[in-house]
């Protein structure tokens, strides 16, 4: 289909509403893992959603979601896509050198369209200079909604339980320079039930910062002990040093910007800063949120 911005619908529902317009409530990458979770969630409660998405085509059959065609990087599509929208939300872009000057796009045109409220989803502990690379883009991300004038809901996500199992290379050991830090790491599941939360209600969660964990800190070590233990395969850390680190991963060929984020992943850690669990994930949901051990249990038993 052509980048028109002309929505597309699928399925019997349109979810428009009895005058034809659009749903105003929209949600960014539902054809991906967490996207795809939070409109889900919302569909199973009966809230239409406009999905933003790239190829209508690829968008997924929910009841009352309307498929609009849009891009976080151009600027006249995004607009006309987001014309009606009171809720945004923005799920962070694929890791790209331009993905600062993407997001700064996006957020621009869903000002100049007249959204109200934006949730966006960004990383734990960002901040200007945090350790991981990354996480200095969402921070930078979070200023320019903040200076939109927009409302605006930030969940600040710790690094994803669901990452583990695929840390191990071919030889079953995960390598790092993460030392015996610990990191509260949290389901990418518990992500999506506390963003559809704050969207089926975004007034309550206006100005709003939440840090989003899993129950408990655990080491790289302890992760692989549980990996080990929940998936059969016999998994080990061994902890780089990060010359060590980066030479390790010269063999994939991978632009300096991506390689300094992978390497920045594990020395976040071992610097404390995706240590400490918060409650956030609980008064958001009602549930506690998952660790890695039961995490890998419904994964192999759901």
């Amino acid at each position: 289909m052509a980048d028109t911005g002309t929505p597309a619908v699928t399925g019997t529902d349109t979810g428009k509403g009895s005058d034809g317009s659009l749903p105003d409530l929209a949600v960014t990458g539902s054809t991906g893992q967490l996207g795809g979770l939070v409109a889900s969630i919302l569909a199973d409660a009966g809230h239409p959603q406009r999905l933003l998405v790239r190829d209508a085509a690829r968008a997924p059959d929910l009841q009352g979601a309307v498929p609009v065609v849009s891009a976080y990087a151009d600027p006249v599509l995004a607009k006309s896509s987001l014309e009606g929208v009171r809720t945004l939300f923005m799920v962070s872009a694929s890791e790209a050198e331009d993905r600062l000057q993407t997001h700064f796009a996006f957020v621009d045109a869903a000002a100049a369209a007249g959204v109200r409220h934006l949730v966006y989803t960004s990383f734990f502990g960002a901040s200007a200079d945090c350790t991981f690379t990354l996480g200095r883009d969402h921070y930078a991300t979070e200023e320019r909604i903040r200076a939109s004038g927009l409302d605006y809901t930030f969940l600040r996500d710790n690094f994803y339980l669901d990452f583990l199992p695929l840390l191990a290379g071919d030889d079953g050991v995960i390598r790092g320079p993460a030392g015996d830090g610990v990191m509260a790491a949290v389901s990418r599941g518990d992500i999506a039930r506390c963003a559809a939360a704050v969207l089926r209600d975004p007034a309550v969660h206006t100005g709003r910062t939440y840090h989003l964990t899993g129950p408990e800190d655990i080491s790289l070590e302890r992760a692989a002990q549980l990996l080990t233990e929940g998936t059969g395969r016999n998994i080990s850390y061994h902890n780089e040093t990060v010359k060590e680190a980066y030479a390790s991963r010269a063999s994939y060929g991978a632009p300096a910007w991506q390689v300094d984020a992978w390497v920045s992943t594990y020395t976040a850690i071992a610097n404390g800063e995706l240590a400490g669990p918060t409650s956030d994930v609980h008064g958001l949901t009602g549930r506690e949120p998952q660790g890695l051990d039961d995490f890998l249990k419904e994964a192999h038993h759901p």
